[in-house]
């Protein structure tokens, strides 16, 4: 099939309520971000340039067409996404330190991301994709479950490069047990891994990030992981290669989306390098260019429409 996609993405699509001051009562006032890791990731594609499409599910409500505004007027194809007229768009308000650091609360038994069906899904689109893009958030409930697993193997079978973010968010799973099998599933399936570095303590059980993912590449054969390490930055681990880069100093405001911002600026790497070229000079370059995107984030509310211009990100390299 005609690849027409440079990458498609399957999974929730939600209103991150942020912090935004208080109000002259001494309310929070919180302010409404379209977000969702999948689809930030393809906000993040878009503005490099890439074509890219969204499959999932939002309520038939203000918030869900506001999303779907949100994404078609930054160029996200969005004839994947379906309105739920039963079930309201998912929500989650985030609760930000001092330090920059979050908590999330969720609205979301049942929100209307959870409840794509496998008929739904659009398969001609994810075969007409160089790149299939998920996370696990999509593996918390059926029916969107099954839907994501048909998805990942409709990929497979057209040869599109599977790229997987576990962005794992513990009060959502009913055990982390299931988190766990989860992240397994996807790491069984995908081409290229991002994983913070949480994440890869949780999994691997081992708190040596190198060692947990020497475990990862044995036992699951990932050709490509990315490692996000906050504001340490991050490193890439590809055959027996492994490059770290420090990340960039900036005054964070808030971190939400810095982890998708990294992933879509390392995915547009490997779609510019090709998967079989990358050198220790290639991923130095991917790793610097996704360092300084996940920086620049942070210094915005908000995801999907806060991305950083690609000339920023070179401004910031610089």
């Amino acid at each position: 099939m005609e690849k027409l996609y440079d990458v498609t993405a399957l999974g929730e699509m939600l209103i991150d309520f942020t912090m935004n001051g208080q109000s002259e009562q001494g309310n929070h006032i919180f302010e409404a971000c379209p977000g969702g890791a999948p689809c930030n990731v393809l906000a993040m594609l878009n503005k490099l340039g890439k074509k890219t499409a969204f499959i999932g599910k939002v309520g038939h409500d203000q918030f869900g067409r506001l999303l779907k505004d949100t994404i078609e007027k930054i160029g996200i194809e969005t004839k994947g996404l379906i309105l739920d007229k039963e079930i309201n768009t998912t929500l989650a308000f985030v609760h930000t330190f001092p330090d920059g650091d979050r908590e999330f609360s969720f609205y979301r038994k049942p929100g209307a991301d959870m409840m794509l069906t496998e008929d739904e899904v659009d398969y001609d689109m994810i075969r007409s994709s160089k790149v299939f893009h998920f996370g696990t958030l999509s593996m918390t409930d059926e029916p969107i479950k099954t839907a994501t697993k048909r998805a990942l193997e409709a990929a497979k079978e057209a040869g599109c490069l599977i790229t997987f973010d576990p962005n794992l968010r513990e009060p959502l799973w009913n055990s982390l047990e299931d988190a766990k099998a989860a992240m397994e599933f996807g790491f069984r399936y995908c081409d290229m891994l991002k994983i913070s570095d949480n994440e890869i303590q949780f999994i691997s059980g081992k708190e040596d990030y190198d060692e947990g993912i020497r475990y990862l590449q044995e036992k699951y054969q990932i050709p490509v992981i990315f490692l996000t390490m906050g504001k340490e930055g991050s490193r890439a681990y590809y055959k027996n290669i492994r490059v770290e880069k420090p990340g960039f100093a900036v005054k964070a405001i808030e971190t939400t989306g810095a982890g998708d911002t990294f992933c879509g600026c390392a995915i547009n790497g490997l779609l510019t390098c090709g998967m079989n070229g990358l050198t220790e000079e290639t991923l130095g370059e991917i790793l610097t260019c996704a360092n300084a995107g996940a920086a620049l984030i942070t210094l915005k509310k908000g995801a999907i429409r806060s991305m950083p211009e690609p000339s920023q990100i070179a401004e910031m390299i610089k």
